[in-house]
């Protein structure tokens, strides 16, 4: 094994302050793994937090991403959770291992990969051995990387906390990597699924398994969905665009309806009226990703059902500039990162 390694690494804010530098190869600690990585997935997180920092507390020379694939390689003193040449993927919420997520009313814990912790885009990782759990049997490296956050994501929503039931009508909005897990989650479970989309986008979806398309410029998006739905309404909603966009997802929601509030494309601060949010018993849930646990029951459904996660384009780990510009263009499920 070589002595050093290549780590994309920022000493400020701004895409323009990335840097592929040679770094010393660590050294896994008492309890901690060296991970060679195989795979990075992107999220749009990550592109966030490499322009803004997103509030966190971050540390100089950082390391962006979360979402790793790999191998262990090398075990620090007791470390016993994994046997070199498994295979694994990270946990984003390290600290979440099961139930409520830390932190108080004032407080709430949010520490990550990729940004109250370092980031994953390099060719070796020393972590904490309890930040990873197995990887999927059936999936490739790239593959395995799209499931701790995007994947984990949709999981929670839908089955962890909205504990989705066949014959339930799921509607998810846009064909981004959650959205298109959403959809593949919900027909897994026997559900009914509808994406919303660009209309370049949605006969790829159709072919994926929606039962129902919806071009998400339509004047009246919400009559759109109460027509393809028998004016029922969904039963459960990915609201992955946030803002003002919340009201017409309450519009759009079944009596009894669910919404999982995930993104904030039009902004943190939600809007919508009251009267249909009382009036049909809706329940909004904000999901922030999901805990160790809940990743590990995601990894057996994979295995079980064959899943298998939308990849829109792979790129070298000297293409990162590249891959966030396709992020930002918008991607038809995930972007990748492969390490060498």
């Amino acid at each position: 094994m070589t002595e050093t390694m290549r780590r994309w690494e920022m000493d400020a804010m701004g895409v323009n302050r990335l840097e592929l530098r040679e770094v010393p190869l660590p050294k896994p600690g008492r309890g901690e793994v060296l991970v060679k990585v195989a795979a990075v997935s992107l999220n749009y997180r990550d592109k966030m937090v490499i322009e803004s920092g997103r509030g966190l507390p971050i540390a100089f020379p950082f390391t962006p991403g979360s979402d790793l694939a790999g191998t262990v390689v090398a075990l620090g003193e007791s470390a016993t959770r994994f046997s070199i040449g498994d295979r694994v993927i990270s946990v984003i919420t390290p600290d979440w291992i099961d139930g409520v997520r830390k932190g108080d009313a004032r407080t709430p814990s949010y520490r990550t990969l990729g940004g109250f912790y370092p980031g994953v885009l390099a060719e070796y990782v020393a972590f904490p051995e309890a930040w990873f759990v197995r990887a999927p049997a059936t999936l490739e490296d790239p593959e395995a990387s799209t499931l701790p956050c995007a994947g984990l994501t949709a999981w929670f929503a839908l089955v962890e906390r909205g504990h989705l039931r066949a014959g339930e009508t799921v509607l998810v909005e846009g064909t981004g990597g959650v959205a298109l897990f959403g959809l593949q989650i919900a027909k897994a479970h026997g559900a009914e699924a509808i994406v919303s989309g660009s209309a370049g986008k949605l006969a790829r979806a159709k072919a994926l398994g929606a039962n129902h398309v919806i071009d998400r410029r339509q004047d009246d998006w919400v009559e759109a969905v109460l027509k393809a739905t028998g004016d029922r309404g969904a039963d459960h909603i990915l609201e992955l665009v946030g803002g003002p966009h919340l009201g017409k997802a309450v519009q759009a929601s079944a009596v009894g309806g669910r919404i999982s509030l995930i993104g904030a494309l039009e902004g943190f601060e939600a809007t919508t009226p009251s009267a249909p949010l009382m009036f049909k018993d809706v329940t909004i849930q904000g999901i922030g990703t999901g805990h160790r646990r809940g990743l590990e029951d995601l990894v057996r459904a994979v295995d079980g059902t064959g899943l298998k996660p939308v990849i829109d384009k792979c790129y070298p780990m000297a293409y990162l500039s590249a891959a966030l510009e396709h992020l930002d263009r918008g991607a038809f499920g995930k972007i990748v990162i492969e390490m060498p």
